[in-house]
């Protein structure tokens, strides 16, 4: 379970002195622990290790805007700073698929269920996302989506 995996990689950063570690594990400790309060009230997912994927790839989206903006603002510690916290993130989620899995994937989806236009994009991002979702990351799935829809 990633929960488990994280919670030994915190007690393994905090014994080796790795303070960024330490501090974005404990972030990431901190948005599962709020994602599962929201999910008390709302529709929670039957995977664990789904919702935990979902914390994560939203946190990696979040810090690659971030890496964006502060570039744009001549920031670069901050972006390097930002840049750190993903590759801590990324370790703990399932390995992602590779660009050309990662197409053949959609392509077979786009296939079997007939979808011709953009008209059918959220019909195959639904199935992308239910079948695929812990190893394609929604806007990587979402633009090779739009591609093979496109042409």
């Amino acid at each position: 379970m990633i929960r488990d995996h994280i919670k030994a990689a915190l007690v393994t950063a905090m014994k080796g002195g790795d303070k960024a570690g330490t501090g974005t594990i404990r972030l990431i400790q901190s948005a599962i622990k709020n994602r599962d309060i929201e999910a008390r009230t709302g529709k929670a997912p039957a995977d664990d290790d789904a919702l935990v994927t979902e914390v994560l790839q939203k946190m990696i989206k979040q810090r690659r805007e971030s890496v964006e903006l502060y570039r744009k603002g001549g920031r670069e510690e901050l972006a390097a700073t930002e840049e750190a916290e993903i590759a801590v993130i990324e370790r703990f989620l399932p390995q992602q698929l590779s660009k050309d899995e990662a197409r053949a994937a959609v392509q077979a989806i786009v296939a079997e269920t007939g979808a011709a236009s953009m008209k059918d994009m959220s019909r195959v991002m639904a199935l992308v996302k239910e079948r695929h979702a812990s190893s394609i990351e929604p806007a990587r799935a979402s633009a090779l989506v739009k591609a093979a829809l496109a042409g």
